[in-house]
């Protein structure tokens, strides 16, 4: 497979770094022959669509360079399942949470909370469902921990 350094000029979306500087980035020559672009005709075709519907007054968050245009509006929108799934885990016994999976998350909510705040533009829908994330995992721990603690040693 071989692969090419291609320029990127308007890098804001993928490295934060000013938009004003040029960086080579590899791409593998095969993800941009084999890359369909059906997927992003019909992308563009179903914002061309609801362009014509959004009112005035949220075109600033309609077009913002972290608006529901992006994916940088729906993956967190999306990840907020996550919080849910953490929330609907306080109802489960403290005894069968995965410890490593609540650290996990919770390590990753808040790498991720200080990464979107660094990368232009900031993403502050990113950041809130970090925090919450981080803090649904961070109960989860205390919960574990303090069952351990509370929890008749057995002699073995």
């Amino acid at each position: 497979m071989e692969v090419r350094n291609v320029l990127v000029a308007d890098n804001k979306f993928l490295f934060p770094f000013p938009s004003s500087s040029v960086r080579t980035v590899p791409v593998s020559l095969f993800y941009l022959e084999s890359n369909p672009i059906t997927m992003s005709k019909l992308y563009h075709g179903v914002i061309n669509v609801a362009d014509k519907f959004v009112p005035n007054a949220l075109r600033p968050l309609w077009n913002h360079a972290a608006g529901p245009k992006t994916v940088f509006f729906w993956a967190p929108v999306f990840k907020w399942g996550l919080v849910v799934a953490g929330l609907s885990d306080l109802r489960r016994p403290a005894d069968q949470l995965s410890v490593s999976q609540s650290a996990s998350l919770a390590a990753t909510g808040i790498i991720w909370s200080r990464y979107s705040l660094v990368i232009i533009p900031k993403n502050w829908g990113l950041f809130s469902v970090n925090v919450f994330v981080a803090g649904t995992q961070v109960l989860q721990l205390y919960r574990a921990w303090d069952f351990s603690r509370k929890a008749p040693k057995t002699a073995s």
